[in-house]
């Protein structure tokens, strides 16, 4: 059932453009602007690829485009699928094989989250080096696609040599960063100040609701990853107000800039291992 799928969402995707991408972005809350960089050939509306779901959320465009950027033809998704909009975790990490099955084998994930430690600020970013899926669910449950293995090996979610790569992107932009576990939950609510007091506890550098299911989803197709977290707020019992998704997309927009530049310079720097 999934390989039909997936043969029917790319010959659609394939009659708008012949572009084979290597490399993917999925871009979070607020930051779809870097999309703006790429020589698009295609843009596609979620709503009118078959077997995706369409976005709900502020914030998240919910476009594909298909394109060249710093001479690399990729594929980016202006913002992504949650569980807690009501659709399935398979549904969630569709998307993700999608972009497998048309030629991608790294993939850049990035996200709004909210900050687990207090060195950290709002606009900060935090190279995802691990991840901690809260979420109650595997998105791999079920039986099995053929496009990877039934048990996907975790050691290495987020490959050293492009975090390295993209921490010194940071550097030579001269964005305030950190390194850090990301705790992925299933939301919509925000957590608890007990809840933040525990995930940082337990290692978690921020936290937020999404990613997860995406880079297991990765993994198990072969793809390299990479994660950027945009630290928006810090958590409940850390910041002193109270907690809204149009603060996470108003800091998201003011930190839009240092994110492309980022980015921009990773995909330079990148390029050798693509």
């Amino acid at each position: 059932m999934i390989d039909q799928q997936l043969k029917e969402t790319k010959d659609f995707i394939t009659k708008h453009t012949s572009l084979k991408p290597t490399l993917g972005f999925v871009l979070g809350s607020g930051l779809s602007g870097f999309a703006s960089k790429v020589k698009a050939e295609a843009e596609l509306r979620f709503g009118e690829i078959p077997h995706f779901s369409s976005s709900t959320v502020e914030g998240h465009p919910g476009k594909l485009i298909l394109g060249t950027l710093e001479g690399v033809n990729v594929a980016v998704m202006c913002g992504r699928l949650h569980a807690y909009e009501g659709i399935s975790m398979q549904q969630v990490m569709y998307p993700v094989r999608t972009l497998a099955t048309l030629g991608v084998r790294t993939l850049v994930v990035t996200n709004a989250s909210g900050g687990l430690q207090k060195k950290m600020k709002q606009g900060d970013f935090m190279v995802i080096r691990d991840q901690i899926n809260f979420t109650g669910e595997n998105p791999l449950r079920g039986p099995n696609w053929a496009g990877g293995p039934r048990f996907v090996d975790m050691t290495e979610p987020f490959d050293k040599q492009l975090s390295a790569i993209l921490t010194a992107s940071l550097k030579k932009e001269k964005v305030r960063h950190h390194q850090g576990v990301y705790i992925g939950v299933m939301g919509p609510t925000y957590e608890t100040a007990a809840e933040i007091k525990f995930y940082g506890k337990i290692g978690g550098g921020a936290v937020g609701m999404s990613t997860v299911a995406e880079v297991i989803a990765a993994r198990h197709a072969g793809l390299k990853v990479v994660g950027l977290s945009c630290i928006t707020n810090l958590g409940t019992g850390l910041s002193k107000t109270k907690l809204t998704h149009e603060e996470v997309k108003e800091v998201a927009h003011q930190v839009e800039a240092k994110f492309t530049r980022t980015l921009l310079t990773f995909t330079r720097q990148a390029k050798k291992l693509l």
